[in-house]
């Protein structure tokens, strides 16, 4: 199925969960995340604000908060996404496309900082590639040339698709991808930390 199409059937799918549906993927992905060794590892952690029903981070960034990890979130400035430090969800304010963002007077920090990035998707197939908005800003900012941090898909699992989604030359693969119902480790995509 092509990108759009399939980003368009997603999107409507994930838009139409109710509200409770949505609570209980969200907690179970987060669940399965935290049981990670790489979350466990990792000092700093970068997370996203979820947005149109994309599964929450809000476990995840209590439990950051209370293990005493460091915790970015993304922040859009001139067409490029950078990450800031958060150190109190009350910090968030609405930012590019009605997401919330770290206040935009903290530090910048680029991919290379992070040990674990949790990244939000549309799609994911079991190869670790996946479809988002289309504006490629987690792409462009995953290519910095010094980033070690593990890459992990954060979604609900009927985001999940057996079909092959065609990468272009840019987009950077996941490493693990994690559901409400399952953890896929891709084969052959550690990061040698």
């Amino acid at each position: 199925m092509p990108k759009r199409s399939l980003r368009s059937q997603l999107l409507a799918q994930r838009r139409a969960l109710s509200h409770d549906s949505w609570c209980a993927s969200s907690s179970e992905a987060q669940l399965n995340l935290l049981s990670l060794d790489e979350y466990a590892k990792a000092e700093c952690v970068a997370l996203y604000a979820p947005v149109h029903n994309e599964t929450d981070t809000g476990l995840i960034l209590t439990a950051a908060f209370q293990a005493g990890k460091r915790v970015l979130y993304p922040a859009v400035c001139d067409h490029q996404m950078v990450f800031r430090r958060v150190d109190r969800v009350e910090t968030l304010q609405e930012g590019a496309f009605g997401i919330l963002e770290p206040c935009p007077t903290g530090a910048d920090h680029q991919a290379d900082e992070a040990d674990l990035i949790v990244v939000p998707g549309v799609a994911f197939d079991l190869s670790g590639h996946r479809i988002g908005y289309g504006k490629g800003f987690y792409d462009r900012f995953l290519q910095h040339p010094g980033r070690r941090a593990h890459l992990v898909g954060l979604c609900h699992d009927f985001q999940l698709t057996d079909g092959a989604i065609s990468a272009d030359v840019h987009d950077i693969p996941m490493e693990i991808i994690v559901s409400d119902k399952r953890i896929i480790r891709i084969h052959g995509l550690g990061t040698g930390k």
